[in-house]
């Protein structure tokens, strides 16, 4: 479980793009399995990553079909399947709502059962609580923490917030414009980092 740290701008969101193929990088090269992806990329690969964003997109219907709506993609349904993320993420009683008619954390909880229904081998999460209230955040945290005891699924997390990150995450990366500058172990990373750049960013001594 990696957390991607840096000010606003460092280029965070934008490797999440690039890492769930919404973006083609103007140089270097991705890696999947230890094969580099250029040209077209396999749907197979593709569906096997999934983007969380901030600001949740859902389809203008039901609660439930929004989270089916990647097994349906595949070809499945799985009734106990979207039923279980309903249940994880405390949507059961709204799996019949309108899923625009429901609160921005509401809502945000169903982007996360839709993204974790399809059981993804890595979750990219792109600030998913970031403009949530304790509740929200704390049932999408217990989520993702479930999430991983219980899978093997790579959790890449950007995130402003550092009490998150050592939360969700057991490795860290600092971006800042663009470039990688300090990666390790989260809790060394957010107390005794090398990067003056870093140690400064952990202070809130960098404006973002």
């Amino acid at each position: 479980r990696l957390a991607l740290i840096g000010p606003s701008g460092a280029g965070k969101s934008t490797l999440l793009r690039l890492l769930c193929f919404l973006e083609r990088p103007t140089s270097g090269t991705i890696a999947y399995h230890h094969r580099v992806l250029d040209g077209a990329i396999p749907l197979a690969i593709q569906r096997e990553i999934t983007l969380v964003f901030q600001r949740p997109l859902l389809l203008d219907t039901t609660v439930w079909r929004n989270v089916e709506f990647g097994l349906r993609l595949r070809g499945t349904r799985d009734d106990r399947r979207v039923a279980a993320m309903l249940e994880l993420l405390g949507l059961e009683q709204l799996a019949r709502s309108r899923a625009l008619t429901l609160s921005g954390g509401e809502m945000q909880r169903v982007a996360l059962a839709r993204a974790l229904v399809i059981q993804p081998q890595v979750l990219l999460l792109d600030e998913p609580t970031a403009n949530l209230d304790p509740y929200n955040v704390a049932l999408m945290e217990s989520a993702i923490n479930t999430l991983q005891r219980e899978t093997a699924t790579t959790i890449i997390l950007a995130t402003h917030n550092l009490h998150q990150a050592r939360r969700l995450t057991d490795r860290a990366a600092m971006l800042l414009d663009g470039e990688l500058i300090e990666t390790g172990v989260t809790e060394q990373v957010l107390t005794a980092a090398v990067d003056r750049r870093t140690q400064a960013f952990v202070r809130g001594e960098m404006i973002y």
